[in-house]
């Protein structure tokens, strides 16, 4: 077995300053995890401070002021190559493709303060934004920490499940202050901040809100905030006006003085003299009210170093579900993936189970807690499946249970899109929160009502103003002449037809599984069998041209990918797709195709969202996934080995651009967990995972009632990378899946590496993966 440890660095502050941790050994899970992973390039992460789920990602941000066409690269606040940071705030998404959040930003400074404004990005050292250093960085998860040079000030962030923790080191004998503006927004834009207030209470605590009108149309968050020393003085600022709240100048607080500033576009400066110990700062949101807000402080006391201890805590519990031994490089990918997919779906209810729901209404959980951001069109895939391995309890009670609860307050009566902080953004297509449920409920994870979810489920699939469903339902495909990206979206519309038919068939409701069965053959209609590609097709029947299958537009009959990587999206029915484009040597001569397509004289600069590409394969986004598995199902896994091989070496690195696409939420990191692992759940819902190769010496998952699976990976090498033998408990594995049963069950899966192809196992038709269509 290979070493486990690497050094991780951590350079040292400014004089005077909190020294930063000394080299050591990254042997822990815990100590594994590099968050300074996706921070560049195309990732979309941040670095900053998170529990497992947690409703706040205290996180810096370094550049909010972009123009829009410019945002998509600080989609996360946090870009790594950016050379100043603006402020620190509460809310961020972890590598999503489209942005918003970056609430409640708070910015230390010492000496004399001069101005209220940010500062230009493009001028370093202009406004309160401040320069620095990665040396002077510290990311983990759950703490981060960076030295402010222009402020003079070290700073660190750790953060609980509702709260943030800040902690302040001034330079001695200078003046601290805080800026706190409300007016700083991620994908910022004139008029963004619908409503935003300030209010500084009699016991010194500092609340306030803000409603936006970003991506989620009517976003409201509230917050709290407490500090470790009294202030000494303070002035609120509404920047509509550019004239300060002169009704309160100095302290103002008292049982009847209670100052408080409503407007758009508000920030306060806090000062507290100078200080012979460190600021802490303790922050926490709340959708419901200011009052939320407070409760949700008041449950998670204890200063800056129990918050940050209790939430390593509940990372390394979090982390050690998956025990990897691998080479180092390879052990810190595979487990941020792991930490990366532990960010979302997001705690959305208050501590008294209170939350915001779709309906702008304040409703209360009860036995569960209310989970929002479901980026469900890319998590559906591996992130939500491996949730049911590595967090079971939580994908029932919660996240299952909380789609539910969307969508009994959904105006419309159906499951989440694209929602985060209770609201829908309508994002992307499909009803894919039905797979996520399905996946769920066919493993097990059942601790809900199944009919009462198969009901939602239903209603989501048959709601028939939503992207082209009603001419879907009529018609069996959804018309290009009345619905931009019908290819896509009738493809992926049978494949959710179909978890609703296996869910139905295991709740005895056969009405319901026979019409969704039906239903799941839909992909059929657009496909066209003379070109052996997924097309779009009109009202009439007719397919549209002129037809280029690599052409990626948006709005066009795709959505974010072409015909290349729709073309495979069948899950459920592999076997009825290999049969259309006329067997197996011409479904592997059509793959090969696709990895090796020369794109030297295709200019994709176009397309915000394609990146990692290999050939006409894009592994920065998700509907090429599951591609490299269907060798598999050709009937020559030897090739889905040389793939992944290709795959992982290319689109995974140990550094800030270590990602070749935006995480969305997790979907990235899954991939790669899986596929480290052995496996990969090509079809949610078949309860089947499709054997790859392994990526790492040895695993083992710990799985419901204290059993462990281990996998084995004997004579893993950078030359040994083909699979000889396959062992499930030491016996033969004759088909080329494992099955989430045979996980639960416990056992070890053992494979046998070497450097030639074994091109006799899993060749036969029965050794193949589920298909809806016979092979």
């Amino acid at each position: 077995m290979v070493p486990l440890a690497v050094a991780v660095s951590a350079a040292a502050p400014a004089a005077g300053q909190e020294a930063a941790a000394a080299p050591a050994a990254r042997s822990s899970a815990y100590d594994s995890v590099d968050p300074m992973i996706g921070t560049g390039g195309e990732g979309h992460t941040f670095p900053g401070a998170s529990a497992p789920f947690g409703m706040v990602q205290l996180s810096p941000d370094t550049d909010t002021g972009c123009e829009i066409r410019k945002c998509y690269a600080h989609a996360a606040g946090y870009r790594y190559d950016d050379p100043t940071i603006q402020g620190f705030s509460h809310t961020h998404f972890s590598g999503a493709g489209h942005s918003d959040l970056g609430d409640i930003l708070v910015m230390p400074m010492s000496g004399d303060v001069t101005s209220f404004d940010p500062g230009d990005p493009a001028k370093p050292g202009t406004g309160y934004r401040s320069r620095f250093s990665h040396a002077s960085e510290i990311a983990q998860p759950g703490y981060y920490a960076v030295t402010l040079d222009d402020a003079k000030v070290r700073a660190e962030m750790t953060a609980g499940t509702r709260i943030g923790v800040h902690r302040y080191r001034f330079p001695a004998a200078t003046a601290a202050h805080l800026i706190i503006d409300l007016r700083s927004s991620l994908y910022a834009y004139p008029g963004k901040i619908l409503w935003s207030s300030l209010r500084l209470r009699a016991d010194g605590t500092l609340t306030g809100m803000r409603e936006t009108r970003g991506w989620a149309p009517g976003r409201k968050l509230f917050f709290a905030m407490r500090f470790s020393k009294p202030i000494t003085a303070h002035a609120f600022v509404n920047r509509e006006t550019d004239v300060p709240y002169r009704g309160f100048q100095g302290p103002g607080r008292g049982t009847d003085a209670v100052p408080e500033l409503l407007g758009r576009a508000l920030e306060a400066r806090l000062d507290f003299g100078p200080l012979d110990a460190p600021l802490e700062v303790r922050v926490a949101v709340s959708g419901v009210d200011e009052a939320g807000a407070i409760a949700n402080l008041d449950s998670e006391p204890g200063g800056f170093d129990a918050v940050r201890a209790a939430t390593r805590s509940a990372w390394t519990q979090a982390l050690d579900a998956v025990a990897i031994a691998a080479a180092p490089k390879m052990r810190t990918n595979v487990y941020t993936a792991l930490y990366h997919s532990l960010l979302a779906p997001s705690v959305w209810s208050d501590a008294d189970g209170r939350f915001r729901g779709p309906d702008d209404q304040v409703h209360k959980a009860d036995g569960y807690t209310v989970r929002s951001t479901f980026s469900l069109w890319d998590t559906f895939r591996a992130e939500h499946p491996l949730l049911t391995l590595v967090q079971p309890a939580r994908t029932s009670d919660d996240i299952v249970r909380s789609l539910i609860a969307s969508r009994t307050f959904s105006p419309h009566g159906i499951l989440p899109v694209w929602q985060f902080a209770g609201r829908e953004t309508w994002t992307m297509i499909g009803y894919h929160a039905v797979p996520v449920i399905a996946d769920a409920y066919l493993k097990g994870v059942q601790g809900y009502d199944g009919n009462a979810a198969l009901d939602a489920m239903v209603a989501s699939a048959d709601y028939a103003p939503y992207g082209g469903l009603g001419d879907y339902i009529a018609q069996g495909y959804v018309p290009i002449d009345k619905e931009p990206e019908a290819a896509s979206k009738t493809v992926e519309y049978a494949y959710d037809d179909w978890t609703i038919a296996r869910m139905a068939r295991a709740l005895g409701r056969n009405d319901v599984a026979a019409r969704f069965e039906k239903r799941a053959g839909n992909w059929r209609n657009s496909f066209d069998v003379k070109t052996g590609f997924l097309r779009a097709r009109k009202s009439d029947g007719s397919f549209r041209v002129p037809f280029d299958p690599t052409a990626i537009n948006y709005g066009s009959d795709y959505t974010e990918g072409n015909a290349w990587q729709y073309s495979w999206f069948v899950p459920h029915d592999q076997g009825g797709l290999f049969r259309l484009l006329g067997g197996d040597r011409k479904v592997v001569a059509k793959l090969d195709a696709m990895f090796d397509f020369d794109n030297s004289k295709i200019d994709y600069s176009h397309a915000e969202d394609i990146a990692g590409l290999i050939g006409q394969y894009i592994h920065g986004n998700e509907p090429s996934h599951h591609v490299a598995y269907l060798y598999d199902f050709a009937g020559q896994p030897w090739r889905t080995q040389e793939r992944l091989k290709q795959i992982v070496e290319s689109q995974y690195k140990p550094t800030p651009d270590g990602l070749s696409g935006n995480d969305d939420l997790g979907q990235m990191s899954a991939w790669l967990v899986f596929t480290a692992l052995g496996f990969y759940p090509v079809a949610p819902g078949t309860g089947e995972y499709v054997i790859g190769r392994p990526f790492v010496d040895r695993a083992a998952l710990t799985v419901p009632g204290g059993k462990t699976f281990t996998i084995v990976a004997d004579g893993l090498t950078p030359a040994n990378a083909y699979v000889g033998r396959v062992t499930l408990n030491g016996k033969p594995l004759a088909k080329s899946v494992v099955t989430h049963a045979q996980i639960l069950a416990g056992g070890e899966l053992r494979f046998v590496m070497q450097a030639k192809p074994n091109v006799k196992w899993a060749t036969s038709k029965a050794a193949r993966p589920y298909s809806m269509t016979p092979y």
